[in-house]
């Protein structure tokens, strides 16, 4: 077998024979001699000294037995070292346009698949399909996107009008003006941060695994890549059904305002549907949902940009619109100075009401990571990914300020905006439009409108977050994590992950009937869609920071000498939200009132490691190739 890596210079070289025989003692004292061995041996990279630890300081440092897989030797399948990664990488570039690999990049690649699988590389493939082969898969969806549309779908999940106007009210109760106005751009920096520490990680592994295949492969060199890629994959799938439960059900909830308000409203005997009617209507727009990303993948790139572009021009119509209308607008003084410290949850601390009103922020920068999750119907994936992680969290945060902006010069009067007794029945930024148009018109009509605008835009979030979970379920399954796998790695005709579409659908319908009996219940089930999900992109980014320093390879979009310190910020800044949004947001805390976000979380935490130590680490390999199929 061609064994190679990277020399000095920067090229890369047969490692020399004498290496090979080299026994690495668990003596300490003889590492130094066993390090400069290999350093004249010119194997830096392969045979550095924080890879040589474990093995000369004793078993104490060994991965616990518990965590370990035990995996047969049928079972176990090599990985890339970062300097073989590099070279695959090198390799397959030098392949685009030239038809043809290298038979050294076919040399290393089989290591990576195994010998007896087809690992050889079409001459005929394109750059992205070498590339997919070399991190062991073998293309089965269809390469159509673009970089636009890969950022329409994102930029539609992120969708500033979806999570601004859902939690509108909270920003009011807690702090008002001020914490919506400063809160959101301190929340958008962190999450640049955070998306920038993501994107590098995945121009370096573009597969639809995502958060998962990347904890793998960064903690493969330490045993550790199963167990990793088990628990990013889980909390990031559960969030993300989290996700399109809650903003399908917040769908659902905002059509009910916009009937209850055409009808003549709370004061006017309007119809307040019943939650089994909200339900149904949930259940409906899931439905929607699934037959809309059952088509081929072209159509919904059609549906992507058109999302895009109307959540993009919606916001502009709004925050003009509305504040015009508005027979009575609030001065800059107001907005950009006024802290409302007037709440019903008992809380007078104006440091702890500003970080509550923080939430309204962190929610809506939410699922960017569906750029990751498309990367194997993107073409030119570990560019044009990573730039559709942050061109879609970079123009929300300044969209979404605009949007803040403009609706909040319309706010007048905080009180009577929550209050359950208003013509939208405490639905706060239902009130402001209905009431700014109601007031110069003498109807709400032009109000109702704006909501609809509101609704189509929340509509297209959810049909992304469909195709974003359909894509990670896919691959998740492609892996064997998940029951029935077999089930759900299945493509139709159209190359279209057909039955993790319905199976993504299903479950967030699933999620949602708690509703039926407790909203206590349902809100702590739909609050993994925050803390679950950044704590699946926080899993990744800490490994690549700690385990893998030494070792990662980035790809075309990379950090450079910055990436570990952007890497710490991130995990910091999520460990700090993950506190914070875990504290109770009404006193005094009773069964009802209590904050079930970290009873929420930490059950997930304990299924999934429970599942792991009891089963899966017998059977679960982590990430591995299909060109054998």
């Amino acid at each position: 077998m061609c064994w190679k890596v990277r020399s000095r210079r920067g090229s890369y070289e047969r490692l020399p024979s004498a290496a090979r025989g080299v026994r690495l003692c668990r003596c300490p004292i003889l590492l130094g001699s066993t390090v400069r061995r290999m350093r004249r041996l010119r194997a830096v990279s392969r045979w550095s000294p924080l890879r040589l630890l474990p093995c000369c300081v004793g078993s104490w440092l060994r991965v616990p037995e518990l965590l370990a897989p035990t995996l047969t030797s049928a079972q176990r399948r090599p990985v890339p070292s970062g300097s073989e990664a590099a070279l695959c990488r090198v390799e397959a570039r030098q392949g685009r346009g030239s038809g043809g690999v290298s038979m050294a990049g076919q040399s290393s690649y089989s290591r990576l698949a195994g010998d007896d699988e087809a690992a050889m590389i079409s001459g005929g493939e394109d750059y992205d399909s070498k590339t997919l082969r070399l991190l062991g898969y073998k293309p089965q969806l269809k390469r159509n996107l673009s970089l636009l549309s890969n950022f329409s779908v994102t930029f539609s999940i992120v969708s500033v009008l979806t999570g601004i106007t859902t939690l509108y009210g909270t920003g009011l109760e807690f702090g008002g003006p001020v914490t919506m106005v400063y809160g959101w751009p301190i929340a958008g920096t962190f999450t640049v941060i955070v998306g920038l520490a993501m994107a590098e990680i995945c121009s370096a592994y573009p597969t639809s695994g995502g958060l998962y295949f990347w904890s793998a492969k960064l903690c493969s060199e330490r045993r550790w890549g199963p167990f990793a890629s088990w628990l990013t994959g889980w909390f990031n799938i559960v969030g993300q059904w989290a996700v399109t439960t809650s903003v399908d059900y917040s769908l659902a909830q905002l059509i009910q305002v916009i009937i209850l308000l055409s009808t003549g409203g709370a004061n006017g005997g309007g119809y307040l549907a019943s939650k089994y009617v909200v339900i149904a209507i949930h259940a409906a727009i899931l439905l929607s949902h699934a037959i809309i990303n059952s088509l081929p993948i072209s159509l919904l790139s059609f549906f992507g940009q058109f999302a895009a572009a109307w959540n993009m021009l919606g916001v502009f119509v709004l925050m003009i619109a509305v504040p015009t209308v508005a027979t009575e607008r609030a001065s800059a003084e107001f907005v950009f100075t006024h802290f409302n410290t007037d709440n019903s949850a008992g809380i007078h601390s104006n440091l702890y009401i500003f970080v509550l009103g923080l939430l309204m922020s962190q929610y809506t920068l939410l699922g960017y990571d569906a750029s990751a999750h498309m990367t194997e119907e993107t073409k030119n994936a570990d560019t044009n990914g990573p730039i559709g992680i942050i061109s879609a969290i970079g123009i929300s945060i300044v969209v979404g300020w605009g949007y803040i902006l403009g609706i909040t010069f319309a706010v007048k009067d905080i009180p009577s905006l929550l209050s359950p007794d208003n013509e939208a029945g405490g639905y706060a930024i239902a009130q402001v439009f209905y009431q700014a148009f109601k007031s110069r018109y003498g109807s709400g009509v032009g109000g109702i409108v704006c909501l609809g605008i509101v609704a189509v835009a929340i509509y297209f979030c959810g049909m992304s977050s469909v195709t974003s979970n359909s894509r990670m379920a896919y691959a998740f399954s492609r892996d064997g994590a998940m029951p029935l796998s077999s089930v759900w790695q299945k493509v139709n005709k159209h190359e279209v992950p057909i039955n993790a579409v319905w199976l993504s659908a299903f479950i967030s319908l699933c999620m949602a009937l708690p509703s039926l009996g407790s909203l206590v219940a349902f809100q702590a089930m739909v609050s993994i869609a925050t803390i679950g999900l950044y704590i699946a992109y926080a899993l990744p980014i800490f490994f690549r920071v700690t385990l893998a320093r030494k070792y990662f390879v980035p790809g075309p979009f990379n950090l450079g000498r910055y990436g570990v310190v952007v890497g710490w910020v991130a995990v910091l800044w999520v460990a700090i939200i993950t506190v914070l949004f875990s504290l109770p947001v009404t006193y005094p805390v009773t069964k009802d009132t209590l904050n079930y976000t970290p009873v929420a979380v930490g059950g997930l935490f304990i299924l999934v490691l429970g599942s792991w130590i009891f089963s899966a680490r017998h059977w679960f390999k982590g990430p591995v190739t299909n060109l054998g199929g």
